[in-house]
């Protein structure tokens, strides 16, 4: 299905292998997420093969799962993702920097400062992908004894990117006259004081910095329950997805982009990003043995501590052999938790078989030749399924390699994906307007 749209790709980089096997891959490097050396490597090959982004998730408190399964798993260290991508900023040019950011465990003030710097710090290249937290755990790690309940962290989250944006907008774009003549550094009357009060938070202002380079860095969001999509809709300028067939992202893509018109926004100033995991084979046999491989490596323990957490509910309390059953309702993810139970259903799995299939990678997967996948991408973007993906790579460094040298020119080959990139932003990169000051006319 041939099409004239543009691809744009995030790689998923944090943790550095989104499957639980992927750290104990034959040639991987286990200690990749906690490894700056590879991760500059990592940052840089992306740049080369003109990525869009860089994107770290974040966790604010270890996984909420049995200390068998943590034991095994690869994401109970990383870096602060801030910190990694001031660094990588240093080092890199043209790629985005996208870093994941609590709306419920943070304070507006520190959100608009820290993104404001990454902005300057890298030429334009920030994005903040706003989420709520899902681990109810880390609520114990900032003095709460249980987490918020699922529609206020939203409601919080609605009020806090209003209070952001408005802290970034402190400044006009020329307020810094810097006159040494006249020792003016600054027109007060290019400054706005924000003087938010709202029935969540309070916050005076103004940003002590500058406005950043691309006027509000690029915003990211995940959300697919109903709170998440509205959300989405009404603020994300980039909406990350989960879903593992044609139709439900054509569904979740044409629903967010519904929602963002009636919603009084441009449709296609929001892209659409599902998460991908790729596995690149010289056949088809070939890349199905890297996945059994993968898959192979993943600890029953790790697999039902992975569905309790997407759950919200003890797996291990339930019966493996046994088709799942009604699941009560919790503070986890309703997004995650949705798409398990769906994925059940549709399969027919036991509780056993569907722990398995999430212990590993449950997600959308291409696994094929270079030019299987490239069908496939094309498929979706032709169908108005996505924007483009959020690519998650199998195992280091041999996973991302794979895509960047056998994938990638095949998308150039056939028009897909840039040569270059367009400019120096991630605005200009995904092809976004950069927003005007609230407060002060341009």
């Amino acid at each position: 299905m041939p099409t004239s749209r543009q691809l744009h790709l995030f790689a998923f980089l944090r943790p550095v292998a989104i499957h639980t096997g992927g750290w104990r891959y034959p040639g991987a490097y286990p200690d990749a997420n906690f490894n700056f050396a590879q991760l500059k490597r990592f940052a840089q090959r992306l740049e080369a093969a003109r990525f869009d982004a860089v994107f770290m998730a974040d966790h604010l408190a270890v996984l909420n799962m049995p200390m068998e399964a943590l034991k095994r798993s690869h994401t109970v260290t990383s870096f602060e993702p801030f910190t990694l991508l001031s660094a990588l900023a240093a080092v890199t040019e043209r790629i985005g920097l996208v870093a994941t950011a609590s709306t419920t465990f943070d304070a507006p003030f520190h959100i608009a400062r820290r993104f404001a710097s990454l902005d300057h710090l890298s030429g334009g290249r920030a994005g903040w992908n706003i989420v709520t937290t899902a681990n109810p755990d880390a609520a114990l790690n900032f003095g709460l004894a249980q987490h918020i309940a699922h529609s206020e962290r939203y409601d919080r989250a609605r009020e806090f990117f209003d209070v952001v944006t408005g802290l970034w907008d402190s400044f006009a774009d020329d307020a810094f006259v810097r006159d040494q003549e006249t020792g003016i550094y600054f027109d007060p009357e290019m400054l706005h004081v924000l003087d938010h009060k709202g029935p969540r938070l309070s916050v005076r202002g103004p940003l002590n910095i500058a406005r950043p380079v691309q006027g509000w860095p690029v915003i990211v969001q995940a959300g697919a329950s109903d709170d998440g999509r509205r959300f989405a809709a009404e603020t994300a300028e980039v909406v990350f997805a989960a879903h593992d067939t044609l139709a439900a992202g054509q569904a979740f893509y044409a629903d967010v982009k519904d929602r963002a018109a009636r919603a009084g926004r441009d449709p296609d100033a929001i892209r659409v990003l599902p998460g991908t995991f790729i596995v690149v084979g010289d056949s088809i046999d070939e890349a199905r043995e890297k996945r059994a491989m993968l898959d192979s490596l993943v600890h029953a323990d790790s697999a039902t501590a992975a569905l309790s957490v997407t759950l919200g509910h003890d797996a291990a309390s339930l019966d493996p052999d046994a088709p799942l059953p009604e699941i009560p309702e919790s503070n986890a993810s309703k997004g995650n938790r949705a798409f398990a139970v769906e994925l059940a259903r549709r399969e027919g799995l036991t509780v056993r078989q569907l722990a398995q299939r999430l212990g590993g990678y449950a997600g959308l997967a291409f696994v094929g030749t270079p030019r299987m996948i490239a069908d496939e991408i094309e498929d979706w973007l032709a169908a108005r399924a996505c924007d483009g993906f959020n690519v998650m790579f199998p195992y280091l460094p041999a996973g991302l390699d794979d895509v960047i040298d056998k994938v990638i020119p095949e998308l150039q080959r056939r028009g897909l994906f840039r040569r270059d990139y367009p400019g120096m932003t991630l605005r200009e990169t995904l092809g976004l307007s950069r927003p005007g000051n609230r407060f002060f006319a341009q």
